[in-house]
């Protein structure tokens, strides 16, 4: 069934893997983006050697003695950091864009899957119409060829006769080999392996209605994942815009060390002075002057947020219109199907009838022979008409979320 061809695509389907994949990694940025607002804790041991020369420092002054031993936890933590929150706030933006990004690799997927399922199921029709008119082919060779022997027509009746049938023959093979294509290229999305021998279930003749428009263009513009992905860029450029303006803010952490730092790997001292022990910083820092770079890239970051605004504004009007071109389009293919469906049975006794005429004597091969024509162009277009409006529903129901 198509819904099992869906679930298998989207099992296997490469290019919605590293969607997803990337969505992965947006997330894993945002939890890094969110530790990195938090205190840290950090541990360190050194030990230091330096030979001695009977002095207190030993052969390098800038060491504390010939042993030194460095054992502490660190504890580091932003008080005011406005620039890890914004970016804490873009990396969570980003997530959304992937995840938006990735919701429209599988819509795409499905509109692609849907396509292909049903041209095969069009093809297969195709190739079984194509044995068909093969079969009347037949038949009516044999007509003309009673019709000779009863000296009622031409051999050129005949001739024309077989000719007809070395065309519908030709016309079965293409039709199997169109019909083989298909099954191929469903086969490569939906499989995750080689694959031709399998069924498609033809669905054409269930009766499937067409939602209103109005709640079309309302549940489409709720789970559009383009608006989604353009509406997360903007949030994700604003976010950006605050982060290059906190390059011009303060900010200020501290440092917590809490440990052993002396020439004896002790807690006190052979003089019994306590070793143990704890130190506190704070940092402040203040930006003053870089030549203006801080600037350039606050205007680089409003650039990109208009151009994520502009482009907010494209993915809502372009979703309005495909929603009513594709509406449109179903609503043609949904009104012509009936009007085929009466052209393939008129097409159908039309034949019926000419060859009837045809055996009477009053109608000549011709007359026959684009009665066939006309029935298997009917067939075939009776067939497309039926894909048409379920390729055109599926396009609908892919925009609204529903497939």
């Amino acid at each position: 069934t198509l819904q099992d061809a869906l679930a298998q695509a989207r099992a296997n389907s490469q290019q919605l893997r590293a969607a997803l994949t990337t969505a992965q990694l947006a997330a894993e940025d945002r939890k890094q983006a969110r530790a990195a607002l938090l205190p840290s804790l950090s541990g360190f041991m050194q030990y230091i050697y330096t030979e001695p020369n009977g002095t207190p420092s030993g052969v390098f002054v800038a060491n504390d003695g010939p042993h030194v031993y460095n054992t502490w936890g660190t504890v580091h933590g932003d008080l005011i950091a406005p620039g890890k929150w914004a970016d804490y706030r873009a990396a969570a933006a980003a997530e959304a864009v992937a995840r938006a990004k990735a919701d429209i690799a599988t819509r795409g997927l499905v509109a692609t899957v849907v396509q292909n399922f049903y041209t095969v199921v069009a093809t297969q029709r195709k190739a079984a119409s194509a044995q068909t008119s093969l079969a009347e082919a037949q038949q009516f060779l044999e007509i003309t060829q009673r019709q000779e022997q009863g000296g009622e027509v031409a051999h050129s009746d005949v001739v024309k006769a077989q000719i007809q049938v070395a065309q519908r023959q030709r016309d079965a093979q293409d039709a199997e080999l169109n019909a083989l294509k298909s099954r191929l290229g469903l086969s490569v999305l939906v499989f995750p392996d080689f694959r031709d021998t399998f069924a498609v279930v033809d669905d054409l003749q269930t009766d499937v209605a067409l939602p209103a428009l109005e709640s079309v263009q309302t549940t489409a513009r709720q789970s559009s994942p383009d608006v989604r992905a353009a509406e997360a860029s903007v949030q994700q450029e604003t976010s950006n815009v605050t982060s290059a303006r906190s390059a011009l803010l303060p900010s200020l952490s501290f440092d917590y060390w809490y440990g052993i730092n002396a020439n004896q790997f002790a807690i006190y001292n052979p003089e019994g002075e306590r070793l143990l022990g704890s130190v506190w910083q704070a940092q402040l820092t203040v930006p003053l002057w870089n030549w203006g770079a801080t600037q350039s890239k606050l205007r680089q970051a409003h650039l990109r947020r208009d151009l994520a605004q502009a482009e907010l504004t494209l993915a809502q009007r372009e979703l309005l219109a495909n929603v009513r071109t594709f509406f449109a389009e179903a609503l043609t293919a949904q009104s012509q199907v009936a009007s085929l469906r009466t052209s393939l049975d008129l097409a159908a006794e039309s034949l019926r009838l000419t060859v009837l005429r045809y055996q009477a004597g009053e109608v000549t091969v011709l007359e026959v022979v684009d009665a066939q024509t006309t029935l298997i162009q009917a067939r075939n277009a009776y067939d497309d008409g039926l894909v048409r409006y379920r390729v055109a529903l599926a396009t609908l129901q892919t925009l609204t979320g529903i497939l």
